[in-house]
């Protein structure tokens, strides 16, 4: 006999990427997530491009008898997976296995406590130096969406504040400028010697090795400037706390997206047209073996 479901569920959505490497690190921290909260089913699955597809982790679910979960993106940025995807794919699941019911929970943003290890990253990387000579460039994914692009520069605000450094510059891997080469000239043309590239990603993955090569390419080409590069966020401390209490708001319906800005609620200059527009699932063009056209929705999201 099952016991009853006291608690919901929690259901972890990741990108997905084509790094084995990254989809490994994904895997590992919802594993982790489900040793250290025993009482809870903990189940993920990612969008795209990696297994499992986020259906195969609902229906994992459904199998131990979860009727209730709250589902988290475990993203960075509220960009076109966190508003449109992810949304999209639950509701398909809600059809498929009648008698589900689920609460949708925020991406975790320039949390302070993601702040603080992003700090450390760069800490690792500039030893001895002082903080004051050091000009960091904050490297987000990009989207399309100009509020998922805005919040990487409130993170890269965020981060310069108190905190000493000479500056904190922004640049993205694809889909928006300025791209790292070009974040790189303007830390230079500001008069930075020292740089430090913090990749913004959770994980390792095609994208953030894109971002140490340029900045490779960059600095072999600019010998005169001493330029290093930090490491991901990767499964800190702070990220499992903060999935964690994701999941508690999501429970309790504290929810606080912020839409004043967003692409499909108010009219902003040059995107008018996707103001009330439905959301469909979208691929991301930059991400490795994914140049292949999709018609409608994805293909592998039905899996």
């Amino acid at each position: 006999m099952t016991t009853p479901q006291t608690k919901p569920a929690l259901l972890i959505a990741g990108h997905g990427t084509r790094d084995d490497a990254g989809a490994e690190a994904f895997r590992a921290f919802v594993a982790e997530l489900g040793r250290r909260n025993p009482e809870l089913p903990v189940a993920g699955g990612f969008i795209e491009l990696s297994p499992p597809p986020l259906g195969e982790a609902v229906t994992s679910l459904v199998e131990q008898g979860v009727k209730r979960f709250a589902a988290v993106p475990l993203m960075l940025v509220s960009a076109g997976h966190a508003k449109g995807d992810i949304p999209a794919a639950l509701t398909r699941e809600k059809e498929r296995h009648p008698g589900i019911s689920y609460t949708y929970g925020r991406p975790l943003g320039p949390h302070p406590s993601l702040l603080a290890v992003l700090e450390r990253r760069v800490d690792e990387v500039i030893g001895d130096l002082d903080r004051s000579e050091v000009t960091v460039l904050l490297v987000g994914r990009g989207s399309t969406d100009p509020d998922a692009n805005s919040e990487v520069y409130k993170a890269a605000r965020l981060f310069w504040e108190g905190r000493g450094y000479a500056g904190v510059e922004t640049a993205f891997v694809s889909l928006a400028a300025p791209d790292v080469p070009a974040g790189l000239d303007r830390c230079e043309k500001l008069g930075a010697r020292r740089i430090v590239v913090l990749p913004y990603f959770l994980f390792t993955g095609i994208l953030p090795d894109r971002v140490r090569e340029q900045t490779e390419e960059w600095a072999t080409a600019h010998p005169a400037l001493d330029v290093r590069s930090a490491e991901v966020i990767g499964a800190a401390e702070e990220l499992h706390a903060l999935v964690m209490e994701r999941y508690e708001e999501a429970v309790k319906g504290d929810l606080r997206m912020n839409c004043d800005s967003c692409v499909y609620r108010i009219a902003l200059p040059g995107f008018e047209d996707k103001v009330g527009l439905p959301q469909q699932p979208h691929f991301h063009p930059d991400d490795d073996g994914h140049h292949h056209h999709h018609h409608g929705s994805h293909a592998h999201a039905h899996h």
